[in-house]
């Protein structure tokens, strides 16, 4: 039995889950002030497109590289340099003076950024080796990626009433400043013994291939063919060619002989998929709040917190069910739930079952996002602890970025399959003679991929269960 965490490991934890929030609230607060910032920049529609994505581009790229140069390097050491770039960069792009200063200044956030994902949560397995305490410590973690992410928006539209658009990068300074001046002496130092040199072509490769099919789902997304099917070609290439290196060589960026492990594999599997039904839900209900329903973007912030805030209760609460339940029955059972929010939505025909769905639906996400990720730290010995983390996060950005293509794709499909004459929603409302139509339209599409989000999370739920018959410890799980 490891050593309890003491007072230092806790006051330690709060410390981590600072970047944490930043992190998600970046994500998301900048759509709020993409209008302002647009205007008083003279941002083009396609600078406004780079200025939105360069972030979670970089992030997405750079994870892999990042969780693995931790392990290396010292996470703590790569934590607080990341957090000091954080810092550093938020001001450049709170004062850009032009698109392209700040479409640089977001892509050096990304950097930053995906340095400090893997690092929190890996330093996390380290302070943290007695099993409950550590899936108690992820669960704290997790709730606040997600709480977050519901909050950035909020954050962004109280912000925007009083400052300019700078504020919402602004906000991020003095918590790093917290970071950077406690971390040194409540964050202990991990580096891997004998980790041996970082494989400058894997990194390469690896950047290449996420990069790629990233642009490309995005840019189906966008109701592009071409451009994003030879991207998306050219970086599963490129991810085979990485994966075929990983396999042969002494020192790999990612150890991919841990997908022989069939728990960490599904569980992994079942975080991609589940980005997948979260992200196309939160793209189509979005819309449907602003321009169905008719609330300002504001008002559909707060409507929408639900959705962040169900899965930061899921998370807080999951590791009480392992008293009663192993994990893997505690997962499915609420990928189940989730499966329940999804009919919900395919139901689904004003405010208040719109709010329950996805409440419900975020709900059962919970035990995955917690005891899940719980599961794939716990799979790894502490020397890898970093490379895990970036492979969940890049799950989780893979899927969202699916999601956003995929069901994008398909209920655009369907709402020009209900209203033939259609163009774009936010075009079609505004004229009177058909906005009825339209509305219509893009209900039936909010309830296709309801019925979208039940099936996956449905089959998710199969998927996982199935990992308990070769389940023999509970890792990080119990609470």
């Amino acid at each position: 039995m490891d050593k309890p965490a003491g007072r230092r490991e806790w006051l330690g934890l709060t410390v981590l889950v600072l970047p944490t929030l930043l992190v998600a609230m970046d994500m998301t607060s900048l759509f709020l002030a993409l209008p302002q910032l647009s205007a008083d920049l003279g941002a083009s529609a396609t600078e406004q497109l780079w200025i939105t994505d360069s972030y979670g581009f970089v992030v997405a790229g750079f994870v892999i590289t990042m969780g693995t140069l931790g392990d290396r390097i010292g996470r703590r050491r790569l934590l607080l340099a990341g957090g000091a770039a954080f810092a550093v960069t938020s001001v450049v792009a709170a004062f850009s003076t032009s698109p392209a200063m700040l479409i640089v200044a977001r892509g050096a956030l990304g950097i930053a950024g995906a340095t400090l994902m893997p690092s929190t949560l890996a330093l996390i397995t380290t302070m943290f080796r007695d099993d409950r305490q550590r899936g108690k410590a992820i669960s704290i973690w997790a709730t606040c990626q997600f709480a977050g992410g519901a909050a950035g928006p909020v954050l962004a539209g109280l912000l925007l009433q009083h400052f300019s658009w700078g504020s919402v990068f602004l906000v991020a300074v003095p918590a790093m400043g917290v970071l950077l001046a406690a971390g040194p002496f409540l964050l202990p130092e991990f580096r891997a013994p004998a980790s041996g040199r970082l494989d400058f072509a894997g990194v390469g490769l690896s950047l290449a291939a996420v990069l790629l099919i990233v642009f490309g789902l995005k840019q189906l997304a966008a109701g592009e063919l071409a451009a994003p099917i030879g991207a998306l070609v050219a970086g599963t290439a490129l991810g085979a060619v990485f994966v075929r290196r990983q396999l042969r060589t002494s020192s790999p960026l990612l150890d991919l002989r841990l997908f022989r492990n069939r728990p960490f594999t599904a569980v992994l599997v079942a975080l991609v998929f589940a980005g997948v039904a979260m992200a196309g839900v939160g793209l189509l209900v979005t819309q449907y709040l602003q321009s169905v329903l008719g609330y300002s973007p504001l008002a559909s912030a707060v409507l929408f917190a639900p959705m962040g805030l169900g899965v930061a209760v899921g998370t807080m609460t999951a590791p009480s069910l392992t008293r009663r339940m192993t994990p893997a029955t505690a997962i499915a059972g609420g990928l189940v739930v989730s499966s329940a929010g999804g009919v919900l939505l395919a139901f689904t025909g004003g405010l208040p079952l719109v709010m329950l769905g996805i409440a419900v639906l975020t709900l059962g996400t919970g035990p995955l996002f917690a005891l899940g990720i719980g599961l794939v730290m716990g799979s790894v010995p502490p020397e890898r602890a970093g490379s895990a983390a970036s492979m969940a996060d890049t799950g989780n950005y893979l899927g969202g970025s699916l999601g956003l293509a995929l069901i994008g794709l398909t209920a655009t499909a369907v709402y020009h399959g209900m209203f033939p004459g259609g163009t774009t929603l936010a075009v079609d409302v505004t004229r009177a003679e058909v906005a009825g139509q339209a509305r219509e339209a893009f209900t039936t599409a909010v309830n296709v991929t309801g019925v979208i989000a039940a099936v996956l999370f449905a089959g998710l739920a199969l998927l996982v269960r199935s990992m308990s018959r070769t389940e023999t410890t509970t890792p990080a799980m119990a609470g």
